[in-house]
């Protein structure tokens, strides 16, 4: 699956906005970037210093550390979302002509940003 991953401090920016405008319209707030799980889930790995490995294909692939051979993550189809799309991205054109608003946060960014709080959570 591929995702428009965003930061939401950047998405309620983007409603205050259309807020502010006399008229109601509709907008797609979203960063114009897609990526897969697997790069989510490496750059996390990247970011916490784990080296991750890889192994199997398909639905029995599983993500490895490759130091303590621990199994980090693995697919459980019990989470599979029947419904659900591949592939999610958005265009936030209209928003950036008519709203001055774009994205602030990348993916990277978002990355730290998640990965920091939770380890303050600790």
């Amino acid at each position: 699956a591929k995702r428009d991953w965003g930061y939401a401090k950047d998405y309620v920016e983007a409603m205050w906005k259309m807020l502010q405008k006399k008229k109601a319209n509709d907008y797609v707030i979203a960063t114009n970037k897609s990526y897969n799980i697997k790069y989510f889930i490496n750059q996390c790995c990247k970011h916490l210093k784990i080296k991750l490995k890889w192994i199997g294909k398909g639905i029995l692939e599983k993500g490895v550390d490759a130091n303590t051979k621990k199994i980090i993550i693995k697919i459980n189809p019990k989470y599979f979302r029947p419904t659900e799309v591949n592939y999610l991205k958005g265009n936030y054109l209209k928003a950036k002509r008519e709203l001055k608003w774009n994205p602030k946060t990348n993916i990277s960014k978002l990355i730290k940003i998640m990965i920091d709080e939770e380890l303050k959570r600790l």
